[in-house]
């Protein structure tokens, strides 16, 4: 019973989950205003990964270890 009950919710799931694409507006417009590019050719992209890179050499440095042997000789 168990079986038939997840496979009756799946269908059930998977057959509703598109419904909500019928909801929208399918009614095409013509958008005739043009953006403007204030980029100036310059790739803005490349500068941020410019500035990843040059925080890289700011991570966390592995402690350094000093051992000092200090032995004493008798004589």
């Amino acid at each position: 019973m168990k079986q038939n009950t997840k496979t009756t919710l799946l269908v059930l799931a998977l057959g509703f989950a598109p419904l909500p694409a019928f909801a929208q507006d399918t009614s095409t417009t013509t958008d005739t205003t043009q953006t403007q590019d204030d980029n100036d050719g310059m790739d803005w992209g490349w500068l941020g990964l410019l500035g990843l890179a040059g925080l890289a050499g700011m991570r966390r440095k592995e402690a350094t270890v000093v051992r000092q042997d200090q032995t004493t000789t008798r004589r």
